[in-house]
């Protein structure tokens, strides 16, 4: 399945494109319902050292004041080693930056945007996605700094304007805090820790993080806080060392930076015991850890929310509303084109891109050895039975040296047995095949739109599977056959005669048909036949995938589309005869679609006027 923290961050671009605007507020209960972690703290708190810590790039306005006025929505995005970094805006969406530099300034200049050369601020977000192989996926929210004086230049309501909008992201159940505090200063006092407990009592969603920790008054340390004994939160304190502003001015990397940070901790008599789960990348994989988890737990209700998105309806209506062409040669393509559609989905379950082809395997590492564990041979090597087979393979005339004739028939007699595992190996792997048939059918949505289509398909490739089934079972059964028509000569050879043994050839030949001489047999026999049973352990798989899953995967609909190029255009009409309850769900779609419209030109009309 994909990333599930990316899935969210699609989900929360989506509905900010469209804005806030909705058939009965629903776009703003779709936001609020996607977890996402808000970062708080008084200004000057290492807000946001701590996100270009996480990040590993310098890519955040600097300054004295209040610089961050306006919430900073940041999407990371993991992409594999070695790939370019970037990072792009969403009022920017064609245009991607690659100097983080360029970043920084289009955050200030999207920011005045808003609000204007003054140290005014806005709750409009800018939303900024980064790509690279050095960060983990992750959704964070840098919230303004709160403050506790208004400054030239700001209206007086400053102070609760900027707390009123950070408890509004805060004060949502599925919103994570992660509160910053420097360390050089006392924790009662601390913007972040004192509005935190008022929207989270208990500490369930808070992660606390403390800043400024090498800058400590000599003497003094943060222990008690990060082992929880100053202030207990449900999840442990993490210490973070950001890069000083003398760094900065030196253009010290992150890369440096981070290396100083474990350093910092790992040497540092105090913070040693605690080293292990200090530090910015700690403090990334914890949150981008967590945060998969809370998304997970909500899986259920975000799958029922993802639905009055617009992209979703667009699409859907799309799907259902694409015309169907009049002439016999256009409806043959749709036709084939959707059936494409479920061909390669139903590789995608084979292939292990979707589930259920795992199952197979399990026939094979489980199913079949276990079958042939089973077998009994008992009945076949039982005394008296080897003492009639060898009698009889003898004849009027009693062996000389070994009982050639008698030792193949009872060997004969016991690998027929393993016909009934090697055909139940057959059978299993065709009810997996089939049942993956109907998933890709039920997965396959343009099929809803034709119920026809869709019951001609299944039962096409059902038919298919039925033909490659009978041909893996006479294949998969002459492989038993041939076990038993020529056995391995060199395993014989390699036996010890009578006389090795110490037995006495001089002794009447009927003397050899003591229980002794016979219980021999009947061990070599058992051996030779479970190394033949080892031996077709491997290759009935072999010919069962040759046979059925690889011919599902190279051929499932050949003799459908065959059928297909022999049809009429009466024949393919009554394929593609749309279901009335599609005909209902577009009408239910388009009015739907028409109100979420209706909310974007509102959204178009303010941006056009701004």
């Amino acid at each position: 399945m994909e990333n599930l923290i990316s899935l969210v961050n699609k989900i929360q671009r989506a509905c900010t494109a469209l804005g806030d605007h909705g058939e009965a507020s629903a776009l703003p209960t779709l936001w609020d319902s996607l977890p996402a972690i808000a970062v708080v703290g008084g200004q000057s708190s290492g807000k946001s050292s701590v996100l270009e810590s996480i990040v590993g790039k310098d890519f955040l306005p600097r300054g004295s004041g209040i610089v961050t006025r306006r919430p900073l929505v940041l999407q990371l995005h993991k992409l594999e080693e070695g790939s370019r970094e970037y990072a792009e805006f969403l009022h920017l969406p064609r245009k991607r930056f690659t100097d983080f530099g360029a970043v920084r300034k289009e955050i200030a200049d999207e920011t005045d945007r808003e609000t204007g050369r003054s140290k005014q601020i806005s709750s409009v977000p800018i939303h900024l996605s980064i790509y690279s192989p050095n960060v983990v996926n992750l959704t964070l929210i840098d919230l303004p700094g709160l403050t506790k004086v208004a400054v030239e230049g700001q209206s007086d309501s400053i102070v609760q304007d900027i707390e009123n909008m950070v408890r509004s992201f805060i004060e949502k159940p599925n919103c994570l805090i992660l509160a910053v505090s420097p360390a050089n200063q006392d924790l009662a006092t601390s913007d972040a820790v004192k509005i935190s407990r008022d929207v989270d009592p208990t500490g369930e969603r808070t992660f606390g993080v403390l800043t400024k920790i090498d800058l400590m008054d000599k003497g003094t340390d943060a222990v008690e806080i990060l082992e929880g004994k100053a202030y207990r939160l449900k999840f442990p304190w993490i210490g973070v060392v950001n890069r000083s502003q003398a760094d900065i001015n030196k253009n010290v990397d992150m890369i440096a930076a981070r290396r100083r940070e474990r350093e910092y901790f790992a040497t540092t008599p105090e913070y040693k015991h605690l080293a292990n789960r200090m530090g910015s990348e700690h403090l990334a994989k914890m949150l981008s850890k967590h945060l998969e988890v809370v998304i997970k737990s909500r899986i259920p209700g975000l799958q029922s929310l993802i639905n009055k998105t617009i992209a979703e309806l667009e699409a859907e209506l799309s799907r259902l509303g694409k015309p169907i062409a009049t002439d016999a040669g256009g409806k043959l393509y749709s036709i084939m084109e959707i059936c494409r559609l479920f061909d390669q989905i139903y590789k995608e379950h084979l292939d292990g891109v979707r589930p259920g082809g795992e199952k197979v395997y399990n026939v094979f590492d489980n199913q079949l050895p276990a079958a042939l564990k089973r077998l009994q041979f008992d009945k076949q090597l039982a005394m008296e039975n080897i003492r009639k087979l060898i009698t009889e393979a003898d004849g009027y005339q009693p062996h000389l040296i070994a009982p050639e004739q008698g030792y193949r028939r009872l060997i004969e007699s016991s690998l027929v047995t393993i016909r009934g595992p090697a055909e139940a190996a057959v059978e299993a792997v065709h009810s997996i095949l089939k049942e993956l048939v109907q998933k890709a059918i039920h997965e396959t949505l343009e099929l809803r739109q034709y119920p026809g289509l869709r019951v001609e398909l299944t039962n096409a490739a059902v038919e298919s599977l039925d033909r490659m089934k009978e041909e893996s079972k006479k294949a998969t059964l002459k492989l038993v056959d041939m076990e038993c028509s020529y056995l391995t000569v060199d395993f014989f050879r390699k036996l010890p005669q009578d006389i090795d043994k110490g037995g006495n050839p001089t002794h009447s030949i009927f003397d050899r048909y003591n229980d002794s001489y016979l219980r021999r047999i009947g061990s070599t026999v058992l051996s030779y036949v479970n190394m033949v049973c080892a031996t077709l352990r491997n290759s009935i798989p072999k010919s069962i995938v040759y046979c059925q899953v690889r011919e599902a995967k190279r051929s499932l609909l050949d003799h459908f589309f065959t059928e297909l190029g022999k049809m009429e255009q009466k024949q393919l009409s009554q394929l593609l005869n749309e279901d009335p309850a599609v005909m209902e769900r577009r009408s239910a779609l388009a009015k739907r679609l028409e109100l979420y419209r209706s909310a974007q030109a509102e959204i178009d009309q303010v941006a056009w006027a701004k």
